[in-house]
C-alpha cells in the first residue's frame, strides 16, 4: 500500500504538494523527505496529530525529550520511533508539520488516498506540486503569481 498525503500551507492558497509515500516510513524519514522536496535546510521541526478542525493532540519530536516536565502520555515522542502507518492505525489522517518553533509556522498534511503501488514508481515521491513553497525564513514573501488551483 502507498499512501498519499496532501500538503497545504496557510501562508499561500495556492500552495499545494501531494506525496506518496509507504506506510511504514518514519516520521523522522518523512520529516527529510519533506525538507529535501521543497528545499528547506534541515530545521528543528515537529508534527503533530491533528484533530477534524486541526487541533494539535500528541507531538512528535526530532530529539528524545523524554518525560522531562510531561505527565505520561502527554510527552512528545521521537519521530525515529514512530512510522506512518501506527499514525494511521491509531485513527488519525491529519498531522501539522511545525517547521518555525518561533513564529508557529507550519504545514497541514492530511492523508488523501491510501492506493496499491505502481511498479514503474519509485516512492517516496511528489506526485503533485503546484505554486512556489512559502519562503523558510520570511513569512511575508509570499509568491502568488501561478494563480490559484481553484481557478481551473
Amino acid at each position: 500500500m502507498i499512501l498519499r498525503f496532501r500538503m497545504l500551507s496557510d501562508e499561500n492558497d495556492n500552495f499545494v504538494r501531494d506525496f506518496e509515500v509507504e506506510p511504514m516510513m518514519r516520521l523522522s524519514e518523512f520529516h527529510e523527505f519533506i525538507l529535501t522536496s521543497i528545499g528547506y535546510y534541515n530545521c528543528m521541526a515537529s508534527f503533530f496529530t491533528a484533530d477534524e478542525e486541526w487541533q494539535r493532540i500528541r507531538e512528535f519530536t526530532l530529539m528524545d525529550m523524554g518525560n522531562t516536565g510531561y505527565d505520561g502520555e502527554d510527552a512528545p515522542l521521537p519521530m525515529s520511533d514512530t512510522t506512518l502507518a501506527e499514525i494511521i492505525v491509531a485513527g488519525y489522517s491529519r498531522l501539522i508539520y511545525l517547521f518555525d518553533m518561533f513564529a508557529e509556522r507550519a504545514f497541514y498534511i492530511e492523508l488523501v488516498d491510501p492506493s496499491k503501488p505502481n511498479p514503474a514508481l519509485s516512492y517516496p515521491r511528489v506526485s503533485f506540486e503546484n505554486a512556489p513553497v512559502p519562503d523558510q525564513y520570511d513569512p511575508d514573501a509570499v509568491d502568488s503569481s501561478s494563480g490559484s488551483i481553484f481557478d481551473e
